[in-house]
């Protein structure tokens, strides 16, 4: 890495957790109703929401009624969002006019918003109306990430709760998420956006003249306000197909930066968040440090891998450098370089956020390598925001149950013991994706289906179908490129992937929740592990990395391992 990428990174990371941390005693206070400020000036609106929906804000849910809202939701969302697809051309607010979207993109699409996927099988410039963009998949941003950090706050009422048959109201937690948090972050965030040059406006076009004396119709909408909740929201659906590499979407080194900062910001501030509503401020933090000390040196090996570039076109007189002049800058905006693309990918691939910057089927092999392996593990490194950290914490509830077998006690966790049912769980819950990864690849690896739309031969070509098959069961949304996906069998294999990617390991966490809250605390001994020093944060980072090399080593050096020892 050059000093320049270096001093990108140490700064990314300082302002990361700068910004993290009042951010996340701000969000403990909205989750324990301590916001003072803030439910005097949105109290009144919550409460009309609760009447007007008939929620009845002080019951108690217990694990298995809350899952059922969540799954009535989602599902009342896919339905919704594809009618509105499927009836675009009759509806308003489509200057463009364009027509109905195919059944087979319509539900890809439905399912991709409501997972918090935001895996996108069309260019959305070219497919969607103004209305679908913000009535569809604008609002399933910010109700697809209220429902990862709701179910985060179920678990985390697990740990500090006993004897309880409840983990909270599944409406409550919902609405003060979308409300407290990501309404008024998104809207000030939009509105430093349209400083930056990123267009708000329902006109469908601006005509330009071009230095060639032509014409040029530009496509416009309300670009703004998807580009701040789709960044916040850990989302990634790009109102342009191009994503964060389209000037109109991240116009600006500074619309750049701060998209960077967004991606990450939430996920890391409810790290904290936890660590104050479990009464331990030091478990949070530790959580936090077991995420950068992945997400750091995959940065780093991201980063060398696009500097030095392809070996092969590594002239004879810069072979004591061993690097590509100007680094690998295939598929790249050069206004941002390798190295600011190298940080984009990894911190979208480590969160469940899927935009991009830059094309990552142009990566090297071991550039590429990095950002897919980060979506492998689980999204759990940062993760879309509350879903990265209750899949951490069922990680955190296998090591301690490593732990505990080396010792021979019985393991603990914030003082509630983990027995056989919550280690059931959380195992389901975290192989749950990667058996969709595999499967999935192993089919269309296998079917002409899956190998008609490559345009790849090779180990490239299975990456890129690998990297898919990730992306979707991983909820992260980003694409390698090179692979068409547009066609029925993958419009359906993905959405599937999504699905269960997506709610099989919620179901799970809100079964290790309902099982905790009804235990008791357990007062720490003499023998039990502590879980918020750095003995427990190596542990953690190596249970993650362990579970991530042991199930997909094999499938990466049949794709870019072995496509990098071709170089």
């Amino acid at each position: 890495m050059t000093p320049h990428a270096t001093g990108q990174l140490v700064i990314y990371c300082v302002v990361l957790i700068a910004l993290a941390i009042p951010l996340g005693a701000y969000m403990a206070r909205v989750y324990q109703g301590e916001a003072t400020w803030a439910q005097r000036v949105l109290g009144p609106l919550e409460r009309l929401i609760y009447r007007a929906c008939r929620v009845r804000a002080s019951e108690d849910m217990p694990w298995t009624r809350y899952a059922l809202a969540v799954m009535w939701f989602s599902l009342a969302s896919v339905i919704l969002v594809y009618a509105m697809q499927r009836l675009q051309a009759e509806l308003p607010l489509d200057p463009a006019g364009l027509p109905n979207v195919p059944p087979n993109i319509a539900f890809n699409t439905a399912v991709s918003f409501t997972t918090n996927t935001n895996w996108q099988a069309y260019g959305g410039e070219t497919t969607l109306s103004h209305l679908t963009q913000m009535s569809a998949l604008a609002v399933q941003n910010f109700v697809s990430a209220g429902v990862g950090m709701a179910v985060l706050v179920a678990l985390i009422r697990g740990f500090t709760r006993k004897h309880a048959d409840g983990i909270g109201n599944f409406w409550v937690d919902l609405t003060r998420s979308t409300l407290y948090i990501l309404l008024p972050l998104s809207l000030v965030y939009a509105v430093f956006l349209v400083g930056t040059g990123i267009p708000q406006t329902f006109d469908p076009t601006a005509q330009v003249h071009t230095l060639q004396h032509g014409t040029q119709h530009l496509s416009l909408g309300p670009v703004a306000s998807q580009v701040a909740i789709k960044m916040l929201g850990t989302n990634g659906g790009g109102y342009y197909n191009a994503n964060g590499a389209h000037p109109f979407e991240n116009p600006t080194i500074l619309s750049n930066v701060t998209q960077m900062l967004a991606i990450l910001l939430i996920a890391a501030a409810l790290c904290l968040t936890f660590g104050r509503m479990v009464k331990a401020r030091r478990q949070g933090a530790a959580i936090l440090a077991a995420m950068f000390l992945i997400f750091v040196p995959v940065t780093i090996v991201t980063t060398w891998a696009e500097q030095r570039g392809n070996p092969t076109l590594v002239e004879v007189d810069q072979a004591p450098s061993h690097t590509q002049g100007g680094g690998n800058m295939e598929g790249k905006e050069v206004r941002n370089g390798a190295a600011a693309s190298a940080l984009w990918a990894t911190a979208t691939t480590s969160a469940s956020n899927g935009s991009v910057n830059a094309m990552h089927d142009s990566f090297t092999p071991l550039g590429g390598l990095g950002p897919m392996w980060l979506i492998q593990l689980g999204e759990v490194v940062f993760g879309g925001v509350g879903s990265g950290l209750y899949g951490m914490l069922l990680f955190a509830i296998v090591a301690v149950f490593l732990a505990g077998l080396m010792v021979g006690r019985t393991p603990e966790f914030l003082g509630k013991k983990i027995e056989a049912f919550e280690m059931k769980m959380a195992t389901l819950g975290i192989l749950a994706p990667s058996v969709c990864i595999l499967i999935g690849t192993a089919i269309a690896v296998s079917a002409h289906a899956g190998t008609s739309t490559v345009a790849n031969p090779g180990p490239h070509g299975f990456s890129e179908i690998l990297y898919a098959f990730s992306s979707a069961s991983g909820n992260n949304g980003s694409a390698f490129g090179g692979l068409t996906v547009n066609t029925d069998f993958y419009t359906a294999a993905l959405a599937v992937c999504m699905w269960l990617g997506r709610f099989v390991p919620l179901i799970a966490v809100l079964a290790v929740a309902g099982s905790l809250a009804k235990k008791k605390t357990v007062p720490p001994s003499s023998g039990t592990l502590p879980t918020d020093g750095p003995l427990f944060v190596v542990l953690l980072v190596g249970v993650v990395i362990l579970v991530g090399a042991l199930t997909f080593l094999p499938a990466l050096g049949l794709g870019p391992i072995v496509e990098h020892l071709q170089l």
